[in-house]
């Protein structure tokens, strides 16, 4: 199995739900990977709140790098998970074609089935906003990490 998680410039959002993901799963049988939408911080680490607020519970996200969502990612991951509504229409944008515009999903619906509720962006709301996001995207991955044992066992 193979989970990628997007958002805008993969720095704040997407590094997070990536690390989260990872702490939860066997590495061994699960991959999981992080973009962005835009290419503003490619090749840059996780902010340095997200790495923060990582490291409080226990996660090292310091390794990571952002990089771009290529079309190739659609061929590669079995599930494309978006933050925003934004970063959906974007990724669908890209997908080469149906089959792989099923594969993406607003992450917390898997807490909030077809609400379409946002991860919000961090970025410019201060080091709570990033303690709400991991509070989020936490309870996302936690959903996600049972789905994916119940599939890869």
């Amino acid at each position: 199995m193979k989970v990628l998680m997007v958002c805008l410039g993969n720095i704040c959002r997407s590094p997070l739900a990536e690390g989260i993901l990872q702490s939860k799963v066997d590495t061994t049988k699960v991959t999981v990977d992080s973009a962005g939408t835009a290419a503003w911080h490619s090749g840059e680490k996780p902010d340095k709140r997200s790495i923060a607020v990582a490291k409080k519970y226990g996660i090292d996200i310091s390794h990571q790098r952002a990089r771009n969502l290529t079309v190739e990612d659609f061929e590669l991951f079995d599930k494309i998970y978006v933050m925003d509504r934004s970063n959906y229409i974007n990724v669908c944008r890209l997908a080469p074609n149906e089959k792989a515009v099923a594969k993406v999903e607003m992450i917390l619906n898997e807490v909030h089935p077809d609400s379409n509720v946002e991860v919000p962006d961090p970025y410019y709301r201060g080091d709570q906003g990033f303690e709400k996001v991991f509070a989020m995207l936490d309870e996302a991955c936690t959903i996600i990490q049972k789905k994916i044992n119940q599939e890869v066992k």
